[in-house]
């Protein structure tokens, strides 16, 4: 990992892999629209050239030897986040879906409003249409609302700011990985949750794993999550 001075309080922590066609175009936005901010890219084990785009660019990232998956490098994140003392962390995603522009927003929001996590809302200002992934969206917060009496407009946004008290959970718990479950699973504990709206890019470059049946699968799955296991914590 490039070694480099922290410079802010917040840390933007991308999850990478085989982002080798997307991880410049984040990386710009990021210096762009936000130089305040530190980031670090997680490389998860890439088998594509994402770690060798990344070394040649010299971006800060940390290089996993392994595939984790999503939820193993999101924890590394936090880990590193916790360990060098960031007062926030956001969640951002290396396909560049996500804008920069809208993290300044988030950090004033959990400063203001006294959140311990701040949702990136595609439905705050947009309403829900009628693909599956929407369809699936009004589920998972139907279920949440159910669970935990909380209505979250967005639980299936990726891009979530998180304060120090929550980056130590997520570090540190075993079974916390970035999915609404995990969101419900906190709004239980006590966690005050706060959303603001934005917009978000369509993938340009790469498939996601969220194909037809795997979208079906994720939604009965985070759904059931929710209104049995955490319910029942």
């Amino acid at each position: 990992m490039k070694e480099e001075q922290k410079r802010s309080s917040l840390l933007v922590v991308i999850p990478a892999y085989n982002e080798e066609k997307n991880i410049h175009m984040v990386i710009e936005d990021l210096q762009r629209n936000c130089p305040q901010y530190d980031y670090l890219i997680i490389n998860d084990g890439s088998t594509d050239r994402t770690l060798n785009v990344c070394r040649k660019a010299g971006y800060n990232i940390l290089d996993l030897p392994v595939n984790l998956g999503l939820a193993g490098a999101f924890q590394a994140g936090m880990r590193y986040a916790l360990q060098n003392g960031y007062k926030y962390a956001v969640q951002f995603d290396g396909d560049g879906q996500h804008l920069a522009e809208f993290i300044p927003s988030m950090e004033k929001c959990a400063e203001d409003k006294k959140c311990n996590i701040v949702i990136a809302s595609r439905y705050i200002e947009g309403k829900k249409g009628k693909s599956l992934r929407e369809i699936g969206s009004r589920l998972i917060s139907l279920s949440i609302r159910i669970a935990t009496g909380k209505r979250i407009k967005d639980p299936t946004s990726g891009m979530r700011l998180y304060d120090r008290s929550v980056i130590k959970r997520l570090a540190m718990q075993m079974n916390y990985d970035p999915e609404p479950d995990t969101l419900a699973a906190l709004l239980k504990g006590g966690a005050k949750v706060c959303e603001i709206p934005a917009v978000m890019n369509e993938r340009l470059y790469g498939a996601s794993y969220l194909t037809f049946t795997n979208s079906i699968k994720y939604m009965c799955y985070i759904c059931t999550s929710i209104l049995v296991v955490h319910w029942l914590r």
